[in-house]
């Protein structure tokens, strides 16, 4: 069967049908004037931007803040960003699967835009004075996504909305529970936990409903290719974050002393970015378009890239630490944290490597044991000798890349069958 060009993927929405050229002209005026094309998945990467560098100072400030327990708030700081990146995967799925120059489609778009910011706003304080807002602010996004559908759409898409519907509605009690009525108490954090648990759980079960049925192979189909890309931006957008958060940094502070790490933090966000796009990272969507099961490998690309999100992520806020008291500090969690974030990542792409080529390539294993060795032997260094370190690593894992790829220049994608 003769495969439709690529640029026509965009015109295919819900049915299969070409959109008529009626609908094609109700798209320019309004809102299509504003957001035409994909512009619209642009600025809400826009405001994860922002969201990111909150998540992220709100990291810094767990390891600075003078206090006895950390652990926590890292716990706590970490159901906050698997909140946001649920908020933006199904946004998504949605942009994946829609014509995004469909005017609902840019409401829906903005709707999660400014929910968005709004959550960022409240992201640092939102075990605190701020849960209430936090809380609201999600779920009105997850609740009022699938109501702006039924209001104004009809067909097969009705009943994709009721079942996100359902479970918004359900996961929408612990969520506003926690917030309202346990203000300065652990429970927030129990019923938080609850909450995302729920949510994710839709996600990963297709969000089934009894008599509503649930997503299927067909929708994940619809949506693997645009999706993967999707993750791809977001990988680009999380690194572009540690790049700010080292920029801000280093302004804040700027002397003599703080310029080796503030160097060797931007030399490993490349190397990161340089990771990430060899091999697998480039052909990802190749790789879900020729799967025998698109549908499971953009699933798994919601573990596999929220892995790496977090260790990128992680990475960032240990060289800001750095960069902040690049002369030492007595907190053993600050190694975890410089050391751990990029065994994060390569874990993560580990994952990735192996479901685009069914393999794990050596380097990532080498990789990972030399994090593994180096972390007690820097216990006692300066902490700008530990991030070097890291920084070699990452180094040498991506020559090693370079040399397999100069070896094998036209590798295709072999995802698992």
């Amino acid at each position: 069967m003769r495969r439709r060009p690529r640029a026509a993927w965009y015109d295919w929405v819900n049915t299969g049908a070409k959109l008529t050229e009626d609908e094609r002209q109700m798209t320019v005026g309004g809102w299509g004037g504003l957001l035409r094309g994909r512009e619209g998945e642009l600025l809400l990467d826009l405001v994860f931007v922002f969201a990111l560098t909150r998540f992220s100072e709100r990291l810094v400030e767990d390891f600075t803040t003078d206090r006895r327990v950390v652990l926590p708030e890292v716990g706590q700081t970490a159901l906050l960003l698997l909140a946001l990146w649920l908020v933006w995967v199904q946004a998504a799925f949605v942009t994946s699967r829609y014509d995004t120059r469909q005017p609902v489609i840019q409401l829906l778009i903005v709707w999660t835009m400014f929910g968005s910011l709004i959550m960022a706003v409240a992201l640092p304080h939102a075990f605190g004075a701020r849960g209430v807002v936090f809380a609201v602010t999600y779920v009105a996004i997850q609740v009022g996504r699938p109501v702006i559908f039924l209001l104004t759409r009809h067909g097969p898409g009705r009943r994709r909305a009721a079942r996100y519907l359902c479970w918004g509605a359900v996961s929408a009690v612990p969520w506003i529970a926690g917030a309202a009525l346990f203000p300065q108490s652990p429970a927030r954090g129990v019923l938080w936990t609850l909450a995302i648990a729920l949510d994710c759980t839709g996600f990963v079960l297709g969000w089934p409903v009894p008599g509503l049925g649930r997503t299927g192979a067909e929708d994940w189909k619809a949506v693997g290719e645009h999706l993967a890309q999707r993750y791809q931006q977001f990988i680009i957008i999380t690194i572009g974050e540690t790049i700010l958060l080292t920029g801000m940094t280093f302004a804040n502070e700027f002397t003599p002393d703080r310029v080796l790490p503030t160097v060797v933090s931007f030399a490993t966000a490349v190397l990161m970015w340089r990771i990430y796009f060899h091999h697998a990272g480039t052909v990802f969507p190749a790789a879900v378009e020729a799967a025998s099961r698109p549908g499971r490998l953009s699933k798994s690309g919601f573990y596999t890239h929220l892995v790496m999100v977090t260790g990128i992520l992680a990475t960032g806020v240990g060289y800001a630490l750095v960069i902040h008291e690049p002369r030492g500090h007595e907190n053993p969690l600050w190694l975890a944290v410089i050391f751990g974030g990029p065994a994060l990542f390569l874990v993560g792409r580990s994952r990735l490597e192996y479901e685009v080529f069914s393999r794990v390539s050596a380097s990532r294993v080498v990789g990972l044991l030399a994090l593994a060795a180096l972390t007690p032997v820097m216990l006692h260094r300066a902490p700008t000798i530990a991030t070097s370190a890291v920084a070699v690593v990452l180094a040498g894992v991506a020559v090693w890349d370079g040399l397999r790829e100069w070896r094998r220049p036209d590798e295709a994608p072999s995802p698992l069958r």
